[in-house]
């Protein structure tokens, strides 16, 4: 009679461990509402709509711009100015008797001494200039290739942007899989210890198991329907983290999927190194770091060419009256500027430059050896994380047997409730360090990724 009313007990736990035997071959329905999100869509409206990684797309856009801007210095410079004065005093031009010489039949010119004034009116004086810079050309010329430098490293910051926001969003979206896997490892365990509570209850009731073993049921239960209520507040805030990661209202609702089996191919140390080297966006930011402590130093030693450019100039007067005053008048030439000394500015200026210049080399071989350092270690926590699947595999189907031995056990009156509980929660157990395993390979196998430069 014992054995006929404990087999309701039996059958529970077998449906519990033959369930738990294939979970992972059939998808468990969606516990949220809300649009299925794949981790490639969130990885793509994270690239899109993320507001770092659109203001790194701008500050590129803005260099551009400077860029054609500093380009247009190459060419030839319009101004047009315009004076307006009114005069106070009069311009007075005198000439003496014969200053332009005594000729026959004519006598002098001035016949006497002569004083002509300005009138007393409003003036203006209209001036046209073009001016062609050429000596300059030189070190505009360096200006624009610095910018370009400019750009390259602003792509660079980019890149790293892009690439930390896909290993952000890789970690929380593999984070809140192993909550939602969780959460329904925790629901399963609420059906089958309120089963477990009402079968032992009437047991208990007809005095055929002892109270405690009722009270150990009821604590489990409890306990399971805590974990459920944290599960599942950790998991609304791990949404609205994942939202916030792809720049929109982070009160959106989605659904994940689950993730594929691990790769089992071996990636190649010396391999991933050299990609490392290559891709890396701050190993190539520190090269071209390099190159724009060149292009400063390069610069600054431009400053000791003189300014030289060509110029035209229109001059047009108006209203000085008399005729003495040309109206207007056009002139073409050269114009140079050249500061002759400078009490070693210039030199010191550019001691300055080349020691930036030897500090940038510095600072890319010092990436290059953190780079180095970083894909080592991300290469040996992937390689844990991998064999770490194959031991927790090999728990698992320890835990799964042991759970079916106790069984028959217990259907046998050879072991105890407690027992058969204690190896079902061993089993609960392993399957969470299971789906947690996966996960953590994931987010290894991601930050691998991202050590060695991919953009994906």
């Amino acid at each position: 009679m014992y054995i006929l009313r404990c087999r309701p007990v039996i059958l529970v736990l077998m449906m519990y461990v033959l369930g738990s035997a294939f979970e992972g071959r059939a998808q468990e329905p969606a516990m949220r509402n809300g649009d299925v999100l794949t981790l490639e869509q969130a990885i793509a409206i994270a690239l899109r709509d993320n507001p770092k990684v659109q203001n790194a797309a701008l500050d590129v856009q803005r260099l551009v711009e400077t860029f054609a801007a500093t380009r247009t210095r190459r060419l030839p410079s319009f101004q047009f100015e315009a004076i307006g004065s009114q005069q106070l005093t009069p311009i007075n031009f005198s000439f003496e008797r014969g200053v332009f010489g005594t000729f026959p039949g004519v006598g002098p010119i001035p016949a006497e001494n002569t004083k002509i004034s300005t009138p007393m009116q409003p003036t203006a004086v209209l001036t046209t200039r073009v001016t062609q810079p050429l000596l300059q050309l030189y070190e505009i010329n360096l200006n624009l290739k610095q910018l370009k430098v400019k750009n390259e490293i602003a792509q660079e910051e980019l890149r790293a942007r892009q690439q930390q926001i896909i290993r952000d969003v890789k970690r929380a979206y593999f984070a809140l899989l192993g909550t939602e896997s969780a959460l329904k490892a925790a629901a399963e365990n609420i059906k089958m210890y309120r089963e477990l509570d009402r079968v032992t209850g009437d047991y208990v009731a007809q005095q055929v198991v002892l109270r405690t073993e009722s009270l150990d049921v009821k604590s489990r239960l409890a306990r399971s329907q805590y974990d459920i209520l944290t599960l599942a507040d950790q998991a609304g805030t791990q949404k609205q983290q994942l939202n916030l990661l792809l720049g929109r209202d982070v009160l959106t609702e989605f659904t994940v999927t689950d993730v594929v089996e691990a790769d089992s191919s071996e990636a190649d140390l010396t391999l991933a190194r050299a990609r490392a080297l290559e891709q890396r966006p701050e190993v190539r930011e520190a090269r071209l770091k390099v190159t724009q402590a060149e292009g400063d130093r390069r610069i600054k030693k431009a400053d000791y060419l003189p300014d030289v450019s060509a110029s035209f100039q229109h001059i047009v007067n108006a209203n000085f009256g008399n005729g003495l005053i040309p109206r207007n008048y056009m002139n073409v030439g050269v114009t140079v500027s050249w500061e002759v000394f400078d009490w070693g500015r210039k030199k010191r200026e550019l001691t300055e430059k080349e020691l930036a210049t030897t500090q940038a080399r510095n600072t890319l071989k010092d990436a290059e050896r953190a780079v180095v350092a970083e894909v080592n270690d991300k290469f040996n926590k992937l390689r844990q994380a991998r064999q770490l699947i194959a031991v927790v595999a090999a728990d698992r189907e320890a835990a799964v047997e042991n759970v079916r031995v106790l069984a028959n056990r217990y259907k046998a009156q050879m072991s105890l409730l407690k027992d058969v509980l204690q190896a079902q929660a061993q089993l609960e157990q392993a399957n969470h360090q299971g789906r947690q395993a996966l996960l953590n390979y994931w987010t290894a196998k991601a930050d691998f990724e991202n050590a060695i430069g991919e953009d994906r």
